[in-house]
């Protein structure tokens, strides 16, 4: 089969002003390690590096030659929500694509939007609000609160000042991420206990994979949160300060929350092929969906690959299950669209 890997080609951006570039850089190990498993497998890969504006990447992509395009786009700088306009554009070209519709990264690039799905579904997701900096005085949660950015993943944004513990410093960090991101923020009840990580692949019949539990040493610099450094920087302290440990170690009854509640997040928004559901306890063990994270990070060493091989599913075999997915999603399309017919 003839294969394109898309992907959004590495280019001096926004992040890497803001010191975060290693982000974008990374999704070319990610490329290599996707077309090395696929060329395993018999098939020939094209790598197709998209580049801005969206007009012309739309316009590479409508002169593709392929039997399906694994797709590892994630946006152009500045653009998040071209991640699912390419996707859009994908379906309706009519080629066969790996990931989640055009419809879950948009939602889920969208966090507000994302907890109200949760929330509709009855998944509990930690109490929170949209906040712009000339509304923090709305702010009526429970200190301390935690402020991300409410249109970004990978952690851009996350710093140790991030978890706030007064309306002072929610105010300073709000105009922050103003300044920085755009607004508004999202501005979240933190929760101080154990954070899993869960991959579902989805299917006629979904599973999670071996979840994961991350482990912050007790000599953490500032919070216990997975901050862009914490992610990103392996000479930074907070780097060194998380370990992962998968399986996580849990009791059966906790496992078998996490598992559940991975599933019903997974649902919530759409059951996009495969995902990351990222989960953490509040100060009583209580469980909750913090986000989920459609098409994420495919690189040999990322957390999705792990949970992969601890549950007995080698990387190839993990990247041949994702192409088998999309496959199954055009076969099932193209006999609904048939035995619909007018």
């Amino acid at each position: 089969m003839h294969i394109a890997l898309v992907y959004n080609a590495p280019l001096p951006s926004r992040y890497h002003a803001l010191g975060e570039g290693e982000a974008v850089a990374g999704v070319m190990e990610a490329v290599e390690a996707v077309r090395g498993a696929l060329c395993s497998w018999g098939h020939t890969v094209a790598l197709v590096g998209l580049r801005p504006p969206l007009r012309h990447a739309v316009d590479s992509l409508s002169r593709l030659r392929a039997d399906l395009v694994f797709n590892l786009f994630e946006g152009f700088d500045g653009l998040p929500e071209t991640e699912g306009e390419i996707a859009k554009a994908l379906g309706l070209l009519g080629y066969p694509f790996t990931g989640a519709s055009a419809a879950t990264l948009a939602l889920s690039l969208d966090k507000g939007r994302t907890k109200r799905a949760l929330e509709a579904q009855g998944v509990p997701t930690p109490p929170w609000k949209l906040l712009s900096s000339d509304e923090v005085t709305l702010c009526v949660l429970e200190y301390p609160v935690i402020v991300k950015p409410s249109k970004e993943d990978a952690s851009h944004g996350l710093t140790a000042q991030s978890v706030v513990g007064d309306p002072q410093a929610l105010a300073r960090q709000v105009r922050w991420l103003e300044e920085k991101y755009g607004g508004p923020a999202l501005v979240e009840r933190f929760l101080p206990g154990r954070e899993f990580s869960a991959t579902v692949l989805g299917g006629p019949t979904s599973r999670v994979l071996a979840p994961a539990e991350v482990v912050y040493a007790e000599a953490t610099p500032g919070p216990k949160i997975m901050t862009y450094a914490a992610k990103w920087l392996p000479e930074a302290p907070a780097y060194r300060a998380v370990t992962i440990q998968c399986p996580a170690q849990t009791p059966p009854a906790l496992a078998q929350e996490v598992q559940s509640l991975a599933l019903a997040a997974h649902r919530a928004v759409g059951a996009p092929p495969y995902a990351r559901v990222d989960l953490r306890c509040d100060d009583v063990g209580s469980l909750y969906v913090l986000e989920i994270n459609p098409n994420p990070d495919l690189s040999p060493e990322a957390g999705v690959a792990l949970q992969a091989r601890v549950a007995g599913l080698e990387y190839k075999d993990l990247i041949k299950a994702i192409v088998d997915l999309a496959l199954e999603e055009t076969q099932v399309g193209n006999h609904y669209a048939a035995t619909h017919a007018v």
